[in-house]
């Protein structure tokens, strides 16, 4: 890519997160493999963050490229209206035989934002059909996030989830506090009494909680107990509201589980997917529910579910999943994320010393260590390339969450420079 590419793609490309005004540097990719990113300028870059969480074999792996390869040669795409195939039936038949128990009905989406966006129309037509329409509003505790569409955003925190600026026009939904037991901490009754409480005031217009399990991510990247979670499940049979999960960043084994729901051995009413879904190769995402939500979604006018991406059942997607999917049933991953979260443990403990940081977290293969203040990320970002590795924070805080098959010595590259850049900071 040469200095006439580059300009134009500052002046005209509008990448995450980023201003027009003043753009954050984009550095150009020219291949990736394994858990390398290579630059055309020249630099090898461990990925620390496996393409915002998707990656979790690594790049150009040969399983799911002969995937892509042979699916193409007999078509990439049908509308899923009407027709159907064999890669999208076999990946719905592995979801359910692999998530938790109840979740027996699959609805392919486009994203993560969007599979949100179904299960929040799930809940609120299954209300609507059993002559319920005024349970149409979500209760979610604070610090999470759920995404950038607009009834995902509407159950993001509204002062950290980065939509504050649309709150007029966002429907208003009712937030609990954020649970405050971390996860290897002694559980804290008094955890669960305000969320009690909200839903025992509320529960005759709530139509869903939504949550996302043991870990809140984009929110803060914060890690809780399970108690809290089971409580939810609890908490919604107690006062009939459903439950969803949202696993987008955390289902397919990141949290030590191959999903977060496991370590409170619950099954949610709704559970979204996405992200590591296809192994980081295309967008897809599924959004699960019980055969009683599918059931009462449709038994009432108009008798169908209201939704129909132009893209859902993507034939290329679904056959890289099922490549993805057997790599996951292989059930090396388990061997694999112990490693890495027995390794996150040992090395970034140390971060806890700098002045910088308030404190450090690790769950799975998540390490998370959290800035007094907020980072500067184009400097931050210079310097692990410097130090030959991707890691891309945001706010306080400075993350990894690398693909399963990192090494050791890779692995240490990203918890040293991690240390290091923050000490130099």
């Amino acid at each position: 890519m040469n200095k006439s590419d580059l300009s134009f793609d500052q002046e005209h490309i509008w990448h995450p997160y980023t201003s027009a005004i003043n753009p954050l540097p984009c550095f150009p990719v020219t291949k990736a493999e394994g858990v390398f990113i290579h630059l055309s300028s020249g630099e090898k870059l461990v990925d620390g963050v496996s393409s915002w969480w998707t990656a979790i074999h690594g790049y150009n792996h040969p399983l799911l490229n002969t995937a892509l390869k042979t699916q193409v040669d007999d078509f990439s795409h049908v509308m899923f209206g009407g027709l159907t195939h064999q890669p999208a039936v076999d990946l719905c038949r592995t979801l359910i035989d692999i998530t938790p128990m109840g979740l027996d009905r699959v609805f392919l989406a486009d994203s993560g934002s969007v599979s949100v966006e179904v299960a929040m129309k799930m809940a609120l037509q299954f209300w609507a059909c059993q002559g319920n329409n005024h349970k149409h509003k979500f209760i979610t505790p604070r610090n999470g996030y759920h995404g950038d569409t607009f009834a995902a955003m509407s159950v993001c925190d509204p002062i950290n989830g980065m939509h504050s600026l649309f709150s007029d026009a966002l429907s208003q939904q009712i937030f609990a506090p954020a649970p405050q037991t971390r996860f290897d901490k002694p559980w804290n009754e008094d955890d669960i009494k305000p969320l009690e409480q909200l839903i025992s005031s509320h529960h005759n217009e709530l139509a869903a909680l939504i949550i996302e399990p043991i870990v809140q991510n984009a929110g803060g990247m914060r890690i809780y107990h399970p108690e809290y979670l089971k409580r939810c499940r609890q908490l919604c049979d107690d006062y009939n509201i459903l439950l969803i999960c949202d696993e987008i960043a955390t289902g397919f084994g990141r949290t030590g589980k191959l999903f977060a729901c496991e370590h409170a051995d619950i099954s949610p009413d709704i559970m979204c997917l996405g992200k590591a879904l296809t192994g980081g190769y295309i967008t897809l995402a599924a959004t699960l529910c019980s055969e009683d939500v599918a059931q009462g979604v449709c038994q009432d006018e108009p008798g169908v579910f209201m939704h129909g991406p132009t893209f859902m059942g993507n034939a290329l997607a679904c056959a890289v999943a099922n490549a993805s999917l057997s790599i996951i049933q292989k059930g090396d991953w388990q061997q694999q994320v112990a490693n890495i979260e027995q390794q996150l443990q040992e090395e970034l403990t140390r971060c806890i010393t700098l002045e910088a940081v308030a404190d450090v977290r690790v769950l799975g293969a998540i390490g998370v260590v959290e800035t007094k203040t907020i980072v500067d990320v184009a400097k931050l970002q210079k310097e692990f390339v410097k130090q030959g590795v991707w890691i891309r924070p945001f706010g306080k805080l400075v993350y990894i969450m690398p693909p399963y098959i990192i090494t050791q010595g890779q692995l240490r590259q990203l918890t040293t420079s991690i240390y290091e850049v923050l000490n130099a900071s």
